[in-house]
């Protein structure tokens, strides 16, 4: 209850926004995406890797899906705000360190791709603690996907003749994480 009397409930419910429940469809997709995190990591690290392949394409497929589902159906929820960019982050960190521990990918890539990563997360929330809200660009989601394809060629076993186009489609991918944390940065100086 508010200092008012009035819940956060009652004037959703008074204004015909319910808000949604957090136990849904987009949710569960969301934290079973966390939960098998570890079951990814132990098959990288088994080199079990057509299994490991096949888990993070769904994973990152789930990715895709809860957030057409939510869209589509209106069930957006402060959880999964929270919770999806978590399982995004986790992934992606869990599948480039796992690489780097059974030696297919050079650190510094992981190192550059997370140091950005964290370092624009905790840039936002800081702008969002300051009423600014900063969306995610075009540019950001064509390094997710850029990311995702070069880690999917890093996890799939791929003859001898494909290492030098996997290495490129990653520096590609690195080029473009740096660029768009480059250009989040520039933007923000733009608008203050």
């Amino acid at each position: 209850m508010s200092s008012v009397g009035i819940s956060k409930d009652s004037v959703n419910s008074s204004s015909g926004a319910a808000k949604p429940p957090n136990w849904n469809l987009p949710n569960v997709l969301t934290s079973l995406r966390i939960l098998f995190i570890p079951v990814f990591v132990w098959l990288v690290l088994a080199e079990h890797q057509w299994w490991a392949f096949g888990l993070f394409a769904v994973l990152m497929a789930t990715d895709k899906l809860d957030g057409d589902i939510a869209r589509a159906r209106g069930l957006i929820t402060d959880f999964g705000k929270i919770a999806d960019p978590i399982a995004d982050k986790a992934l992606m960190t869990a599948a480039l360190v796992s690489l780097n521990i059974i030696g297919a990918l050079p650190i510094w890539i992981t190192m550059v791709i997370l140091v950005r990563e964290f370092g624009i997360t905790l840039w936002r929330m800081w702008m969002l603690r300051n009423g600014k809200v900063v969306p995610a660009s075009k540019g950001g989601k064509l390094k997710t996907v850029l990311q995702s394809l070069a880690v999917a060629l890093y996890l799939c076993p791929l003859p001898g003749w494909m290492d030098i186009p996997s290495y490129v489609v990653m520096l590609v991918a690195v080029a473009v994480t740096v660029v768009t944390g480059l250009q989040y940065l520039l933007d923000a100086r733009k608008h203050n």
